[in-house]
């Protein structure tokens, strides 16, 4: 069928295709991610039937990754990078030293150049922003600290890749010195100089100028009453911004709308925002895994089956292993670090960008563009599987010598408050987590001078408390030990205030083992969650749309005059549905 270049054809072509394959993949019980990918292959060139304009598809699923990384941005504020950096800045610049290195010892099996691995370890070392956060919505994790230690890692390995994209025409000089062209340290210095001023740069003038003329404008724009200007508006900043960053500061297209989501979550309309966005994210979002599906050619595994082999293996096993162990070694749960590991090990848009540009310098032979995309699809296509495994991995090697030995030298801070510790026993509330919702409780029974402990697993806040001499105790909240540590078998109430769904179930199952008499309340996000929670025991799952609906239907039911007793009377029943 001949190729279809027109931009309706190609968008119709997509999203039909893309619907019709993730339809199918989630009736086989597998994420529709898959089935977005597959959608790609059978869109390419490389396989017979209906084509579509490949580069025009590319240039959407730009829009795609521009409204997914603000919609990030205005969810992890400045104030939350800046709270995962001591774990993000050292982590990836780690994970992406040990990946390149590894890439250069099976590189160097195959004949390659010291100069190909290394640039070839760098296209595997990248994850793509875009399944990591799928990954982190589907879990419903991105509000979770693992949320944001992966997030914050996304952004500085694409910090560390716009430097070695500028580097990488004088790396092409001083490998090929007969091209005709000469190049010194100094000039290579000067490079990665102005490459770093550029992004400070940047985030300064978003940090110190955005964050008050950005917020400003929607907060003008919104006054108007107009919900299209204001949909507008938000469209024009994010694409805006990512647009001029990309154009005068050489920084990707996903970093500055990053940044400029970062700028308007500073303001009280962030959320509102961030939803007149969402409905084009998710739209566009899906033109991008179609993209990448399209760039694959299936013939090139049956060329090369142990190549495509040791490439997904290096993406998926090396990168997961060493961020696993990264994290888990900065004193965080090994749940997070399973999460933060597991996220990362894809690679993508920037991979394909890196491999690219080195394959039209000559750093690369020709094959690593097609073992790139081949890394890509596979490394993609198992990251919701391998959640999953994590979540079965986990209790495995928890019970693991070297983990347990990390995790006791990291846990100087395990201990509970003075305060705790002198009263002894007593009958008291454990808030697991202490978040927007956690702080909230802890604070209200501070107040009423009621004994509570808290049990956090941010080593960050876990000081802050404990030099307020809160009662605190520093550990992951879903093990059976720390929870015995916080006296849950002599306490009046367990409260699981945290947003990790799978966290809390854990809470809430080893609370009721430990204690059946124990009064456990539990947050959730979503029905399913809701149902596996009070399945779980938990005595109360407050499932916060479901309140905000009964509080509606009460409001409203009050106004026209119904009685508090009927009132009462009926949002009793809703809770009980």
């Amino acid at each position: 069928m001949p190729v279809q270049t027109g931009l309706i054809a190609t968008v119709t072509l997509a999203l039909g295709v893309a619907f019709v394959a993730g339809f199918i993949a989630r009736k086989l019980q597998l994420p529709p991610l898959v089935g977005y990918l597959a959608a790609g292959i059978v869109l390419g060139p490389f396989t017979p039937g209906l084509v579509a304009d490949r580069q025009l598809a590319s240039e959407l699923a730009e829009i795609g990754v521009v409204l997914l990384m603000f919609g990030v941005g205005v969810q992890f504020s400045f104030r939350d990078l800046a709270r995962v950096r001591h774990v993000a800045v050292p982590g990836a610049l780690g994970q992406i030293a040990v990946t390149v290195i590894a890439t250069v010892l099976v590189t160097r099996l195959w004949g390659w150049s010291l100069a190909s691995g290394i640039v070839f370890g760098f296209s595997l070392s990248v994850a793509s922003t875009v399944a990591l956060l799928r990954g982190l919505t589907d879990r419903n994790a991105l509000d979770t600290t693992h949320g944001h230690i992966a997030l914050g890692w996304s952004v500085v390995q694409d910090i560390v890749t716009v430097v070695v994209l500028i580097l990488l025409p004088a790396v092409a000089v001083l490998t090929n010195p007969g091209g005709g062209q000469t190049v010194d340290a100094g000039e290579i210095g000067l490079a990665l100089a102005l490459t770093l001023a550029r992004v400070a740069a940047l985030a300064l003038l978003m940090l110190y100028v955005g964050t008050r003329v950005v917020p400003w404008i929607l907060v003008e724009v919104a006054k108007t009453g107009s919900r299209e200007l204001f949909t507008l508006g938000v469209l024009a900043v994010a694409l805006g911004i990512a647009f001029g960053s990309a154009t005068v500061f050489g920084v990707s297209l996903a970093l500055g709308a990053f940044l400029a989501g970062a700028t308007v979550a500073e303001s009280d309309i962030s959320h509102h925002a961030a939803a007149e966005a969402l409905p084009l994210r998710d739209a566009f979002a899906v033109l991008f895994f179609v993209s990448v599906g399209m760039l694959f050619d299936p013939s090139f595994v049956v060329a090369a089956p142990l190549a495509v082999v040791a490439t997904i293996a290096v993406i998926v096993i090396v990168n997961a292993v060493v961020a696993t162990a990264l994290v888990l070694s900065f004193g965080y749960p090994l749940r997070s670090a399973l999460n933060v590991g597991v996220g990362i090990a894809q690679i993508a848009e920037f991979a394909f960008v890196l491999s690219s540009l080195a394959g039209d310098l000559h750093l690369v032979p020709p094959e690593a563009g097609d073992l790139v995309i081949a890394g890509a699809l596979g490394s993609i296509a198992v990251n919701p599987l391998l959640f999953r495994a994590s979540e079965l991995l986990e209790p495995w090697l928890g019970r693991r010598g070297i983990v347990r030995a990390v995790q006791r030298r990291r846990a100087s801070v395990a201990e509970i408050a003075p305060t705790m510790r002198q009263a002894g026993p007593r009958r008291h509330v454990v808030v697991c987590g202490y978040g927007r919702v956690g702080s909230v409780v802890a604070e209200t029974l501070q107040r009423r001078n009621l004994a509570y402990l808290v049990i956090e697993h941010d080593r960050r806040i876990v000081e802050s408390l404990r030099a307020r001499d809160v009662p605190v105790l520093y550990g992951d909240a879903g093990e059976p030990l720390t929870l015995e540590r916080a006296g849950v078998k002599d306490a009046v109430v367990l409260v699981a205030a945290i947003a990790d769904p799978i966290a809390a179930r854990r809470i809430v199952e080893h609370g009721k083992r430990l204690n059946p008499e124990l009064y456990v309340v539990a947050r959730t996000h979503a029905e399913q969650e809701w149902r596996t929670l009070r399945g779980a025991g938990a005595d109360v799952a407050i499932w916060g749309e479901r309140e905000l609906a009964i509080d509606i239907v009460a409001e409203t039911l009050r106004r026209y005059g119904v009685s508090p007793q009927e009132i009462a009377a009926i949002t009793r029943g809703l809770r009980r549905l």
